[in-house]
């Protein structure tokens, strides 16, 4: 038989809840118990203060009135049946000691062994002529006493002892520990049982969830996890489905990637070998050789950017590329790209100009916003029909400062995958780019602590590269007086 694993997460849970629903009854039967029992103790013993405190003024009087054995008797059991207890009245005498009672005058249980030969609180109402309550044991029972000093003419000459068994106190007590004990047993095991099915309901959907990432692990995107409910589990769910869905998208861009860089490495590695193998075997006339050699540097210049799209990447991913925090004037920086771009814009028969007036200054990296903006240029010319205008536009907003790379294409980017502009290795055309410079930019965006976004409509498309402002100086305080 085997028996079940005690370090699987159902079984801690069960574990877990059983222990702490004991440990809540365990406190309640420890703390509980002892307070009623003495809660009811105590009240037994003002109950007996405040009857014995109505009924001694009436024997004192009959006392003092001198009355005979019969009436003090009669009047004791009276006092008794009202009081619902045993009375006991004690004459005091003079002893070496002092005062102390010396023997029972009267008795409401007459029978012999309802007179015990010594009563404690007795002594204690002599000695301090006050009120003496408390707890005695007779016989092995536990009995509630009270003491009443009787005076005349200012001397303590009687003792009212009113006295009450505890057992039912005792009996009390027990009926609730009884109590106690079955409705803790029934919640105990109520508790396991609820944790059993609480905890298999839990370990189950967190089964579901190791499946899907084994499922993942494996390469497989297919299996979305049902999500029925809206608890910290459904959330890991719902998020683990999102993670699933990028996962699948990142896996096709990849795989679409490896298609493309294939092609991008191998149209321009068998076109220079092409020209070289021509070179070497034919015998080109001048004009021809310039026309080749022109070719092969634009398939040069295709495998560099290329080669250095895909550095600039793992130095991203391993965290190694540098980024200084400067002030950057982003119009200045503007108009020196553009001026890069002019030859690719006029032969693109495209317009490209720059936008902005006075110094948006932000805190940026050189480098690496001429990178962004080369990016953004160069997606802008190759993604765009001849006849496009350009423009980059540099503003100072109330927290950021702003560049703007917009066009005018009619067409612009399909809403249905605008949203993937940014993912590595996603082109709109198969057949142009690796689909690394956005993911670049936007990384570089990040790292320089601001962001970049892209918004799309028919006739207009703009990529704005938000960037942090750099901090205002305080002006130093002038000392008092200097002005004057």
């Amino acid at each position: 038989m085997r028996l079940p694993r005690l370090n699987t997460l159902r079984n801690r849970l069960v574990v877990l809840i059983t222990l702490i629903t004991a440990g809540a009854i365990g406190f309640v039967y420890l703390y509980v118990v002892p307070q009623l029992e003495s809660s009811l103790t105590a009240e037994k013993l003002r109950r007996l203060e405040r009857l014995g405190g109505e009924a001694s003024p009436r024997l004192a009087r009959a006392l003092a009135d001198g009355a005979s054995q019969e009436e003090v008797e009669e009047l004791v059991r009276t006092t008794a049946q009202t009081t619902e207890s045993r009375v006991t009245l004690l004459a005091v005498r003079e002893g070496t000691n002092g005062a102390e009672p010396s023997f029972v005058i009267a008795d409401s249980q007459a029978e012999a062994t309802a007179i015990q030969g010594r009563y404690p609180h007795a002594d204690v109402a002599v000695e301090d002529g006050e009120v003496a309550s408390g707890v005695e044991s007779i016989a092995g029972a536990e009995v509630a006493s009270s003491a009443f000093p009787i005076e005349l003419e200012g001397e303590t000459r009687w003792v009212e002892v009113l006295s009450s068994s505890l057992a039912e106190v005792s009996d009390d007590v027990a009926l609730v520990r009884r109590q106690i004990l079955i409705a803790g047993a029934i919640a105990l095991v109520a508790a396991s049982l609820i944790g059993f099915w609480a905890a298999g309901a839990v370990s189950r959907r967190l089964r579901r969830l190791r499946r899907a990432a084994e499922a993942v692990a494996d390469g497989r995107f297919d299996q979305p996890i049902p999500i029925d409910s809206s608890d910290e589990v459904g959330q890991l769910a719902r998020s683990f489905n999102d993670m699933q869905r990028r996962l699948a998208r990142l896996d096709s861009s990849r795989k679409e990637f490896i298609a493309n860089a294939s092609h991008e490495l191998r149209t321009p590695i068998f076109s220079l070998g092409g020209f070289v193998e021509l070179l070497e075997t034919e015998k080109p006339s001048a004009a021809e050789r310039k026309e080749f050699v022109a070719e092969m540097r634009g398939q040069i210049e295709r495998l560099q950017k290329l080669t250095i799209d895909l550095l600039d990447l793992s130095r991203l991913d391993a965290d190694v590329m540098e980024i200084r925090r400067e002030q950057v004037d982003l119009t200045e920086v503007a108009r020196e790209v553009t001026t890069e771009f002019r030859p690719a814009a006029r032969s693109h028969r495209s317009k490209l100009q720059v936008r902005g007036r006075g110094h948006v200054v932000a805190l940026a990296d050189l480098n690496r916003v001429s990178q962004i903006i080369r990016i953004l240029i160069d997606n802008a010319l190759t993604h765009t029909p001849q006849g496009t205008t350009v423009t980059v536009t540099a503003v100072r907003g109330e927290r950021n400062a702003e560049l703007i790379v917009g066009d005018d294409a009619k067409k612009g980017i399909d809403p249905r995958v605008i949203d993937k502009v940014f993912d590595r290795f996603y082109t709109g055309d198969a057949a142009i780019g690796s689909g690394l410079g956005l993911a670049i930019a936007e990384e570089l965006a990040m790292r320089m602590g601001g962001r970049l976004e892209v918004a799309s409509r028919r006739g207009h498309t703009a990529f704005t590269l938000s960037l942090p402002l750099p901090e205002r100086r305080r002006r130093p305080r002038e000392p008092a007086g200097a002005a004057a």
